[in-house]
Formats: C-alpha cells, sequence, structure tokens
C-alpha cells in the first residue's frame, strides 16, 4: 500500500484515505496506484462490502498535484500513458460491485471532483468547495468529463467545464453531484455512519447486480432490458440471499449479512 493513501478495516467497511496533506491531497502517480491497489484487493478479499473514500487534514482532494506534473515527461504519448492511468482508476471505482461511499471536505478540485462523481453515495461537510479548474489554467478536464456528464447533466457539466467552475456545498447538493450536505466533525461522521448501516442491511451480491443493472440502463432502452433483467431478477431470488432474504422476512429477523 503506498504512503499516500491510508487503508483501515472496520469489519466489511474498507476506509480509504488521500493522504498527501502538504498538498491538500493532491493526486500523484503513488496515490492513483495506491487507490487502484486497494480496490483490487478488496475486490479479491470478496468479504468487503463498502469502500470510504476521504481525505486527510480537512480536505479531500485538491485534484492533479501540479509539481508533480511539472516533472513528467513532457512527451505527448508519455502524458497520455499517465492521464489513463487515472482515468482507469475512476473506471474501476464506478464499475466495482462494492458500494462507495466518498465523504467529501474542504477542497475537492479536478481529479477530486471526478471521484466524487464515480462514487455510489456522496456526503459533503457544509463549507466544501468544489471546482474545476482545469480551463482556467490550460489544461483539460478530459478523463472525468463523461463522468461530470453522467452525475450532473450535460448542460451543467459544460458549463462547470468552460468556466473553471466554482460551487459550494449546497449548490452541489442542488445539482446532484453530492446526496447530503451536513455540518462538519461529529454531524459529518454521525451521517456516514448511518449510510454506512444503511447500505449493510442490503444484501452485497444483490448490490453488484444492482448496480450492473443500472448502468447498463443509462444507454439501453428499457424494453430492450426486459429478458435480461428478468434473468438477474430470477438469479437473485432463487440464489442463497433471496431465500434467505424471504426467510428473514416471513420470520420477522434480520437477514444473515445485516449487522
Amino acid at each position: 500500500m503506498s504512503d499516500a493513501v491510508q487503508q483501515r478495516r472496520d469489519g466489511g467497511v474498507l476506509h480509504l484515505t488521500l493522504n498527501r496533506p502538504e498538498v491538500r491531497n493532491a493526486m500523484n502517480a503513488d496515490m492513483v496506484e495506491g487507490l487502484r491497489d486497494a480496490l483490487t484487493q478488496a475486490e479479491s478479499d470478496g468479504d468487503v462490502r463498502a469502500v470510504v473514500l476521504r481525505g486527510t487534514a480537512g480536505h479531500f482532494c485538491a485534484g492533479a498535484d501540479l509539481k508533480s506534473l511539472a516533472g513528467a515527461p513532457r512527451d505527448v504519448q508519455s502524458m497520455a500513458a499517465m492521464n489513463a492511468r487515472f482515468g482507469e482508476l475512476c473506471v474501476a471505482f464506478a464499475n466495482t460491485p462494492i458500494t462507495v461511499v466518498a465523504v467529501l471536505e474542504g477542497t475537492v478540485m479536478g481529479g477530486g471532483f471526478g471521484l466524487a462523481c464515480v462514487a455510489d453515495m456522496a456526503i459533503a461537510g457544509e463549507t466544501t468547495l468544489f471546482r474545476l479548474p482545469e480551463t482556467s489554467i490550460g489544461v483539460v478536464p478530459a478523463q472525468i468529463a463523461p463522468f461530470l456528464v453522467e452525475r450532473l447533466g450535460y448542460s451543467e457539466a459544460k458549463r462547470l467545464a468552460v468556466t473553471g467552475g466554482r460551487i459550494d456545498a449546497r449548490t452541489a447538493l442542488a445539482l446532484r453531484l453530492v446526496h447530503e450536505v451536513h455540518e462538519g466533525g461529529p454531524a459529518l461522521e454521525a451521517a456516514l455512519q448511518r449510510v454506512l448501516h444503511e447500505l449493510l442491511q442490503c444484501a452485497p451480491g444483490a448490490v453488484a447486480a444492482t448496480k450492473a443493472l443500472i448502468a447498463k440502463a443509462r444507454f439501453t432502452p428499457p424494453a430492450a432490458l426486459v429478458a435480461e433483467a428478468a434473468m438477474v431478477f430470477a438469479r437473485a431470488a432463487t440464489g442463497a440471499e433471496g431465500i434467505e432474504g424471504a426467510a428473514a422476512f416471513v420470520q420477522k429477523r434480520k437477514p444473515k449479512w445485516a449487522p
């Protein structure tokens, strides 16, 4: 595990903390690889049910580390390969069968903005500030662009991207970039614990299948999904989780996967 990413397990929850406080947790190659390795390990472990992404020292992520970027090879192919590694990270978190929760505080910029967009659930402190500064410094929000459109819609994604957009937490909530806004400190931690409790009531296999089906539904007409959705449902209902869930409901008890 990279020093740029702290890792902590709490039962079925893996906490990943971006840990470069001297630069407001700006991303470098070590952080990107550390996050990818941690997610890959969590998926292979098979018992991680949620990943919590957050930053240390009161900030989530200030985007790419520009000092690190300035020292990178300046040829186009090397720069493209480095940028693609971050894009692959975003895709991995977007497509993981594990539920991803982002806890957003302080600065959320650039690539950090993109990570917020790929999370299944995003909660923010009320003083959190979001910004897409790429075009204001002569570059492009390249790898996060598809996730901006997916989360915010075409019009808002374009507006923020071309203006170097800067929004506060309440505006982020109104745009549905985040799902909840709370006071910082204990209130934000309490919200996180409530969210984790709620999602751990859900069967992990059913969650994974649901995430995959919803992702496909973004680009597929409903009529074209009827047969596939029926098979997804049937496999779940006749599988171990479906049988246990029905029994727990009838017996008025919690299913075995619920804490």
